[in-house]
């Protein structure tokens, strides 16, 4: 097989191909971008937002803490003697005892 020396000889890109390739290019361009995007989301969302409680909590009778959930305004501790106490986050004072059965 011979390559054609003259520029005239070598086949022409027909609109069709032309119209094509921009689109791949054009594809890849957006794809790339909603990858940065895409990680620049994750990277804001799992930035430094960690809840805040206080130092210590004191708990009533010697109860021992087993689990901890936090509101917007209020944390909860459920204890080894099966209560649920409910605290004010900004005073630490609690709030509301829920025994379980």
């Amino acid at each position: 097989m011979t390559v054609p020396s003259d520029p005239q000889d070598q086949p022409q890109e027909t609109p069709q191909l032309r119209l094509l390739r921009r689109m791949v290019m054009l594809l890849t361009a957006v794809m790339i971008g909603g990858v940065l995007v895409t990680f620049a989301l994750i990277v804001i969302r799992l930035s430094d937002r960690t809840p805040t409680l206080p130092d210590q909590v004191e708990l009533p009778d010697g109860a021992r803490a087993q689990a901890v959930t936090i509101g917007s305004n209020w944390y909860a501790v459920v204890t080894d003697d099966n209560r649920i106490l409910i605290f004010d986050k900004t005073t630490g004072n609690l709030r509301q005892e829920i025994s379980l059965d």
